[in-house]
């Protein structure tokens, strides 16, 4: 009989043992247990020569069949499964875990490397990412099972459960553990944070930079940020972006990554057919996933030997205002869970875009943009010298006719010092430039005049400067009474409002208009953030006959076309 293999007895005493089988045991001779866990921990990492059940613990020898039984289970199941002991020595693990070690010996076999080594040394010293940091420890000390994060030198990531195994003789003895490969969720999660902050941080520029530098150095710096972090973040290595053109459905190239140049400057329009999967999704505003080009009829190709793509709209306020497109020569290389990072990307792209302003496809030059500075700079200050003008005139109606005169004077000379601006400004503009777009375009606007109501400054001066660029006449308040006062003294064409004043929410202000004005419908286009609507201004506005609302911060586009609705009703009207 080999001296190494020893005799297993499940038994609550050696003595109670040792009476039923009617002999004494050496030391060394025997494993106590008095547990099917400490039976099978034994069972498991020591050569037995055989088993003795003592007559009261039948029970604990049925529990240790089950066991038995459920490692050829766990065996197959894909996370991992052990046992550690005090000293965090793994004394049984499944086949899982030991695949992850890089060793797939069956549980039992004598030279298995794993049993009896540590478990941390054994899992490549792994950092605990929390938020339990001691888990073991913890568990030995409290009693109490844990949930905590490991990554392992392979940028592997787990979840880690361990629980302790009650010993209603002692202190606990040993720890289930159980591993769960979360790498592909973690690093999902990490990338989405990832894109959050990339999409924050896309123009990457203070105001003091947007000041020294020219509209196309912007565009190149926006550029290089896109480019970067569709390689960097993404891991897309082929890309195109297309803007599409409003005036002529045009998908006009704006960056290319590794794409062939007779792709590139192959001509695009947003249209269903005809022209690829990139004139298609610029069309219908949805995604499309390319698993094979070669059983994919719309795919038109953009990289040489290219086998998949992914094709995602830029979407600003929902509405299409371009295209990103992805492309791989392996067939099947982009997922789902691709295409909904790349459209969160892309949403942010297309704000970048926007804050940017480069939807036009012209850019101004440095002489236009000194002309929209001035006037962007004097805006506001001469919109509140009327607001003084006026006031005084509604407040004072007895004033003697020489300072009656003078007002009126004031608000004349104020109001021409921004005609004055504009008409400078195009006639120094070079004509490569066109800074201030042709007022043929729109003609609706030349001459017309606009009031603009919020308390934001910033947007007073977009509409201003927007507008005026079309040769409109833009007048603006900080609140409801001064605009008011300012609608009594002066006829405007159109009057853009938000839905939240100091004083008046944007219902309660269409019904003074109604008050003050001698037109019906009022001109009156309502201004809210995207989704954003206390009290249900927007629904009272619309049963009262207001159709016309724009969401901020507003497009250039969007902005004109609300504006040109009102101003061509109302002058029908008037015919």
């Amino acid at each position: 009989m080999d001296p190494a293999q020893k005799i297993l007895l499940i038994s609550p005493s050696l003595e109670e043992a040792e009476r039923d089988l009617g002999r004494s045991f050496l030391p060394e001779e025997i494993r106590l247990v008095t547990d099917p866990v400490g039976a099978l921990v034994q069972a498991a990492t020591v050569d037995l020569r055989g088993v003795f059940v003592s007559g009261s613990q039948v029970k604990v020898a049925l529990d240790v069949q089950r066991l038995a039984r459920e490692h050829s289970v766990l065996d197959i199941l894909p996370i991992g499964v052990l046992l550690v002991d005090r000293e965090y020595k793994i004394v049984w693990t499944n086949r899982q875990f030991r695949n992850w070690c890089g060793n797939d010996s069956r549980m039992g076999e004598d030279d298995d490397p794993v049993i009896g080594t540590s478990f941390y040394r054994t899992f490549g010293m792994p950092q605990i990412t929390g938020p339990v940091y001691c888990p073991f420890h913890t568990v030995f000390e409290t009693g109490k099972p844990i949930q905590t994060g490991l990554r392992s030198l392979k940028n592997e990531y787990y979840q880690m459960d361990v629980t302790p195994i009650p010993n209603p003789r002692g202190p606990i003895q040993h720890l289930i553990v159980i591993l769960r490969d979360v790498s592909e969720l973690t690093i999902a999660e990490q990338r989405f944070e990832t894109l959050l902050k990339v999409g924050a941080e896309l123009p990457d520029l203070t105001p003091d930079q947007l000041q020294e530098i020219t509209i196309d150095e912007r565009v190149d710096i926006l550029t290089a940020n896109i480019i970067r972090n569709t390689m960097e973040v993404l891991n897309f290595n082929v890309a195109e972006i297309r803007l599409l053109s409003l005036e002529s459905g045009a998908l006009e190239p704006l960056i290319a990554i590794g794409m062939d140049d007779e792709a590139t400057s192959r001509r695009l329009y947003a249209r269903s057919e005809g022209n690829g999967i990139t004139g298609y999704v610029g069309a219908c505003g949805k995604s499309y996933l390319c698993e094979d080009t070669l059983d994919d009829p719309l795919y038109l190709e953009g990289l040489a030997g290219a086998r998949s793509s992914l094709t995602v709209p830029l979407l600003y306020h929902e509405e299409v205002i371009g295209t990103f497109n992805v492309e791989s020569r392996e067939p099947r290389a982009f997922t789902e869970k691709d295409l909904r990072f790349l459209e969160i990307f892309a949403r942010d792209v297309a704000a970048a875009i926007h804050t940017l302003d480069l939807l036009t496809a012209e850019k101004a030059g440095s002489t236009a943009a000194s002309v929209e500075a001035i006037h962007s700079a004097v805006a506001l200050p001469i919109d509140q010298i009327l607001n003084d003008a006026v006031y005084v005139l509604a407040r004072q109606p007895d004033l003697d006719k020489d300072l009656l005169e003078r007002l009126h004077n004031i608000q004349t000379k104020a109001r021409g010092i921004k005609s004055v601006i504009q008409k400078v400004g195009e006639k120094m503009t070079p004509a490569q430039a066109h800074p201030f777009p042709p007022t043929e375009k729109h003609p609706l606007l030349r001459g017309s005049t606009v009031l603009v109501v919020d308390a934001d400054e910033s947007v007073r001066i977009a509409a201003n400067e927007m507008l005026s660029r079309y040769g409109c006449s833009v007048e603006s308040a900080p609140h409801g009474e001064q605009a008011i006062l300012m609608i009594q003294n002066t006829h405007y064409d159109a009057i853009i409002s938000d839905i939240r004043l100091s004083d008046y929410n944007g219902f309660q202000f269409l019904l003074k208009l109604r008050d003050v004005m001698d037109v019906s419908p009022v001109p009156l286009i309502l201004m809210t953030g995207f989704g954003y609507d206390p009290g249900h201004v927007v629904v009272n506005a619309r049963k009262e006959g207001v159709d016309t609302f724009l969401y901020k911060p507003f497009r250039l586009d969007q902005l004109i076309l609300n504006t040109e609705k009102v101003i061509e009703r109302n002058r029908r009207k008037d015919r």
